[in-house]
């Protein structure tokens, strides 16, 4: 009898647990069995594995062939086993040095002639077996996303004949780096200067901008909400290091195309109103990202927000104050990073045109508040600023562009404001905890005067008074002023406009 031990990852969230391939051969009537709560992909590598090892020119073993994937209890999916059972097998049999096994990790899918296809996850995977200091034999077409991870050493594989020859000692690999633009490029963004007029919205958005705040736009059809929206990424300060890892590992899970020109520009997802809660927050039987992990360190806009159900959007909630989203299914849970920037846009009425000076509103008082009801008022609490995009007359939009400021000159100035930020208490000041209010938002008498009146006549609750706080201290920052004042604070409340509606 032969035993064999190889070392795989399987892929739980964004972590990358360690499961041990242990490949036994036995004599009796030639049998093929996985064990080891392996779901039916992985049941189906014994096919590929098989067809794959004749392909290569290797004997595949006609005895009793028994594959334990450990744990037992951890959930594997997916044809990410198929590398190490063939690899195992090869050991087991006397094809290959099992001591050549040692300190080495497989990950990848094999097809009928032994090519080796690419796998989810192997971002995740590159990371625990850095972490581990294992080597790592991974797919070819996996390794740009994989070498984004410093000091780990990474084999590409194109073929089994490849990766059993250099087990051999008969022809080695060598360790690859995949080159990859560590700053990523904000020149093929929109720029803000397209956008004429509408001075109080992209003040707005500078503010978002800089200090990490969600924003609603209301105002009439073709007004300019989306376009403002679709701006907002070129403006932002870069993703530091670790949030670019974090998305990037999102996407990896996701089996999303990976660019590593792109790695490190901010995400801006856009979901249609058709979506469902699920595609939002993630989930089904096996618990995958949805959008707000996709836009994770970046922007998710939800246009139309109010043609969005109710019970959809108020699945937001949470994430918006934790950063991070819990999907629990009956066998298997994941948690994802989800801290995410809400940009939101709607129509004020279901017409449109509610306080347009020229079009004339159609709709009743009833119609209008249900329609501003479908978004809750504890959603809106967490809408740090939202501004009216009214219509634009002709001369505004016919203006010259000349007049607009660039997008790379506003993020200059978001830069440095993010930057204060980060040195004084380490975060946004979106992100900054109540407990640390008083210290870094501290009001003069006739500011703290001023809120008080605005939270008794727009009935504010406590969680709007905090975030009236953080938008004024994100205001000083872009003037680079240390202390929060009043004209800071006024110009803060302005910005709750759907409260004042109420």
């Amino acid at each position: 009898m032969s035993l064999a031990t190889t070392y795989c990852r399987a892929s739980v969230g964004i972590e990358a647990p360690l499961v041990t391939v242990e490949v036994h051969l036995a004599n009796g009537l030639p049998a093929f069995a996985i064990v080891g709560l392996a779901e039916k992909a992985v049941q189906e590598s014994r096919d590929r594995v098989r067809s794959a090892l004749i392909n290569s020119g290797y004997e595949f073993p006609a005895r009793r062939i028994t594959v334990n994937l450990a744990p037992a209890d951890l959930p594997k999916d997916s044809g990410r086993f198929d590398l190490p059972i063939a690899i195992g097998i090869l050991a087991a049999s006397g094809q290959i040095p099992a001591d050549a096994l040692q300190d080495c990790e497989f990950t990848g899918e094999l097809n009928l002639s032994g090519d080796v296809r690419p796998v989810t996850a192997a971002l995740p995977v590159a990371i625990a077996a850095r972490d581990a200091r294992h080597k790592l034999f991974l797919p070819i077409a996996n390794l740009a996303e994989a070498s984004l991870i410093q000091e780990s050493c990474l084999y590409p594989v194109e073929h089994l004949l490849q990766l059993s020859n250099h087990l051999c000692g008969r022809t080695p690999l060598e360790p690859a780096l995949a080159p990859i633009n560590q700053t990523g490029s904000h020149a093929d963004m929109p720029d803000l200067a397209d956008v004429r007029g509408q001075s109080q919205a992209k003040r707005a958005l500078i503010i978002a901008a800089a200090g990490a705040h969600n924003l609603l736009f209301s105002g009439p059809p073709g007004s300019g909400k989306s376009m403002l929206a679709s701006r907002l990424p070129g403006i932002l300060p870069p993703m530091t290091e670790t949030q670019a890892l974090e998305h990037a590992m999102v996407q990896s899970i996701s089996g999303l195309p990976f660019d590593p020109a792109h790695w490190k520009q901010r995400p801006f997802r856009h979901p249609h109103h058709t979506a469902s809660a699920v595609a939002l927050v993630g989930g089904g039987s096996d618990p995958r990202p949805g959008e707000i992990s996709l836009s994770h360190a970046g922007i998710l806009f939800l246009d139309e927000i109010a043609e969005f159900p109710r019970g959809v959007l108020d699945v937001l909630r949470e994430p918006l104050e934790t950063g991070h989203i819990n999907i629990s299914r009956a066998n298997r849970s994941a948690t994802y990073p989800a801290r995410f920037q809400l940009v939101a846009a709607m129509n004020p009425c279901p017409c449109g045109h509610l306080g347009d000076p020229i079009k004339a509103c159609r709709c009743t008082a009833e119609q209008v508040a249900r329609y501003q009801g479908r978004i809750s008022g504890p959603l809106l609490d967490r809408i740090d600023l939202q501004v009216q995009v009214p219509a634009q007359p002709a001369e505004a939009i016919l203006s010259a562009s000349g007049k607009e400021q660039t997008s790379s000159r506003i993020r200059e100035k978001v830069i440095a404001a993010h930057e204060l930020q980060l040195q004084r208490q380490g975060c946004n000041n979106a992100h900054l905890q109540n407990s640390a209010l008083d210290e870094h938002c501290r009001l003069d008498e006739s500011s703290r005067a001023l809120l008080i009146q605005a939270m008794d006549k727009l009935g504010l609750s406590a969680r709007a008074y905090h975030r009236i706080l953080r938008v004024a201290r994100t205001i000083a920052d872009l003037e680079q002023i240390p202390s929060i004042q009043l004209k800071h604070v006024t110009e803060a409340i302005g910005y709750r406009r759907m409260d004042r509606a109420g």
